[in-house]
């Protein structure tokens, strides 16, 4: 079941949130500061230790930690790629983002994920074209509860009518 909402992803009561990372897991701006700063230290703590003993976390895949203060009790940290001009393999990887996320999902047992819109503030990914991306990466999904929390109104707009145009396909 795929969910869209608008809202803010940190409040969800879900098993995972997906934070929309970069590389050094060491949080940041938006979606990823915002989760660091609710979920607290223990999060950061975990993204520290998995840094040192794997390095940074490539784009397009995606590693787990405890939700610490959160309503959540994992965040999935995944790094999406920052857009060029769509022709350098960004939706390839934007898709992995959210097949990664899931597997880790479906490994752990979970039954609800809510994801972001990944990739779209400071990696500047198009709106409508990520949506068309996440979207077509977890339509053919078993997985229970696929939540997409956007942000703002025209996020959610975007999402809607690619869910539609995806729907209308079929």
């Amino acid at each position: 079941m795929i969910e869209l909402l608008q809202g803010n992803i940190v409040q969800q009561e879900v098993d995972a949130i997906v934070n929309a990372a970069n590389s050094s897991l060491m949080g940041g701006g938006g979606v990823d500061g915002a989760i660091h700063r609710a979920g607290g230290p223990q999060i950061l703590t975990e993204c520290e230790a998995w840094v040192a003993r794997h390095g940074r976390l490539p784009a397009g895949k995606a590693m787990v930690t405890s939700g610490g203060k959160l309503r959540a009790r994992h965040v999935i940290h995944t790094v999406g790629p920052f857009y060029k001009d769509g022709r350098h393999g960004e939706a390839e990887t934007l898709a992995s983002c959210y097949t990664e996320s899931l597997r880790i999902a479906e490994e752990l047992k979970l039954a609800s994920i809510a994801f972001p819109a990944i990739s779209t503030g400071a990696y500047r990914y198009p709106m409508d074209e990520a949506a068309r991306v996440a979207l077509g990466a977890v339509k053919s999904s078993r997985f229970g509860l696929i939540r997409f929390v956007l942000f703002d109104a025209a996020a959610l707009a975007a999402y809607r009518a690619t869910m539609n145009d995806l729907d209308n396909l079929e």
